[in-house]
């Protein structure tokens, strides 16, 4: 795993092109690329921060924004790259090397834009790790299933202390672009605890993927036992999810 990363010192400020497998840092001088290209839309407090973690784990990142003086705050230690313009300009992507990038963000401050350009990342530049950040909850849901993961804000916010303060069944967390298999969080009947997660999957026909255990998640086996305050994540069939739901919700001796 990578971890912090030593800043070398640049002394040779020339701007000459890089070799192949290098780059240029803030004053020209070339050092060996390491980790993965990310190229960010948005220099927010999201967008900073973000930049400047994944730079600080190794990894090459560019940001993209409309206003320059957004750059700030990235801070003057920041290495990558910036690039002033729209996000979803073809052009504007290519300087900020989205033909050689790994994944793309977009965490802009406008739905429309993120939308529109991780789709030309993902469609016309072929980057198949790409995230976008929606305010919007309708779209994030309708872009979910684009296969396109997102990352709404209020309202997703507000979704998930609502179903920690009151259960209401399922949540899906993911469904695939063909919408035909769901990743859902589901709300289990108190009477499903001490009951193997063998149990659970042979009763209710799904496939039980991950526990949520005191805040961190566990991959159970068969003979794992449920117990009273473990958040359930399974995979199923969507078009079963009522019934593995209203099995896996209801009282476990019925």
């Amino acid at each position: 795993m990578l971890g912090t990363r030593t800043r070398p010192v640049c002394a040779d400020h020339s701007q000459r092109a890089p070799e192949p497998g290098r780059r240029l840092c803030s004053v020209g001088v070339e050092k060996e690329d390491d980790g993965v290209n990310v190229v960010i839309l948005g220099c927010g407090r999201v967008g900073a921060t973000l930049a400047n973690a994944l730079e600080d784990m190794g990894h090459q990142v560019s940001v993209i924004d409309q206003d320059p003086d957004s750059f700030r705050r990235l801070g003057p230690t920041f290495e990558g790259r910036t690039v002033t313009g729209v996000g979803f300009d073809p052009d504007v992507l290519r300087r900020a090397g989205i033909e050689k990038a790994d994944a793309f963000a977009a965490v802009s401050s406008g739905d429309n834009s993120n939308i529109i350009a991780t789709r030309v990342a993902r469609e016309e530049f072929g980057v198949d790790n790409v995230a976008a950040r929606i305010y919007d909850q309708g779209r994030a849901e309708v872009f979910e299933r684009l296969g396109i993961p997102t990352v709404a804000t209020v309202g997703w916010t507000a979704d998930q202390l609502i179903r920690r303060l009151v259960p209401q069944g399922s949540s899906t967390h993911w469904t695939d672009p063909s919408g035909q298999v769901r990743l859902a969080e589901i709300d289990i009947d108190p009477s499903w605890r001490g009951r193997s997660v063998r149990e659970l999957e042979r009763s209710s026909g799904a496939r039980v993927a991950f526990l949520t255990r005191l805040g961190s998640g566990l991959v159970p086996t068969g003979d794992t036992v449920v117990q009273d305050g473990d958040i359930v994540h399974a995979v199923l069939p969507a078009d079963d999810a009522s019934d593995v739901v209203d099995i896996l919700s209801n009282n476990a001796e019925v």
